[in-house]
């Protein structure tokens, strides 16, 4: 007996829209526990973005690698301008439908050593609004992590750097320098020279993954879903054989017709 006369039966074709409904409504709960971990995960990373600013020095020290908890932190930095010489500029930079420069000055910290902080946009090195500020300065900005492109070759030609890198930068200066940068959002107290460099925008938070339980329930819905549809096409498969074995047996137990002699 061909399978498709069993699947195409009254009894199996109710059972499979029955097991396709089942299975259609748990695929349904599985795309919404997805959608549960989303909006968690964007609550977190939003409320991480969103939070107040605090000291630098307060997420980690100048001896410590940067943590990953940091990326994207507001912060707030006082001190002051270091040397002019120590001022350097990242090439190929983006700003609106012009390519450019960042412009990244260091600042000298109260306690010792220094961190990088990328002031802003420029047109060009030589524009006026990249010179170098000096004196004491209070400003907010956001870590921003080292990109992954090498620049090492670049600093022995000079201060325009391909890449923003922490290993690139710290044996170009004579003091020591976090490993990070911040990107200025505002300053709040220092001279500043007029007019300075156009603000970038802030690094994004690493996305906080918030949340997990959720896509395990996710995929607990669809591998139900799958079981559901399995176990259907395993009982049809069972009668199927049944109703072939029931027919052997039944031809089995025909004896032949005997013969008469003249």
């Amino acid at each position: 007996m061909s399978l498709w006369r069993t699947v195409l039966t009254p009894r199996w074709l109710g059972l499979l829209a029955l097991a396709l409904a089942i299975a259609a409504v748990m695929s349904v709960m599985g795309v919404w526990q997805l959608d549960v971990y989303r909006s968690k995960t964007a609550a977190a990373t939003a409320k991480q973005a969103s939070a107040a600013p605090v000291a630098l020095q307060s997420l980690f020290s100048i001896d410590e690698g940067l943590p990953a908890k940091a990326v994207g932190r507001r912060v707030t930095v006082s001190g002051e301008w270091g040397p002019a010489a120590d001022q350097l500029f990242i090439s190929d930079r983006r700003q609106g439908d012009r390519d450019g420069f960042w412009v990244v000055s260091p600042v000298r910290l109260p306690g010792g050593g220094a961190v990088m902080v990328v002031r802003g946009w420029v047109p060009s090195v030589s524009d006026v609004s990249g010179r170098a500020p000096a004196g004491p300065v209070s400003l907010t900005g956001a870590v921003a992590a080292s990109e992954a492109q090498d620049a090492s070759g670049d600093a022995a030609t000079g201060r325009v750097l391909q890449s923003l890198r922490i290993p690139t930068i710290v044996d170009m200066v004579d003091y020591r320098i976090y490993d990070a940068f911040v990107v200025l959002a505002s300053v709040e107290s220092g001279a500043m020279p007029s007019p300075g460099p156009v603000v970038v925008p802030a690094p994004s938070p690493p996305t906080d993954h918030a949340g997990w339980r959720n896509v395990a329930y996710a995929f607990q819905w669809w591998i139900f879903a799958a079981f559901t549809l399995w176990m259907w096409a395993r009982m049809v498969l069972d009668a199927h054989r049944s109703v072939d074995e029931e027919a052997d047996a039944g031809e089995e137990s025909v004896e032949p017709s005997g013969t008469v002699s003249a």
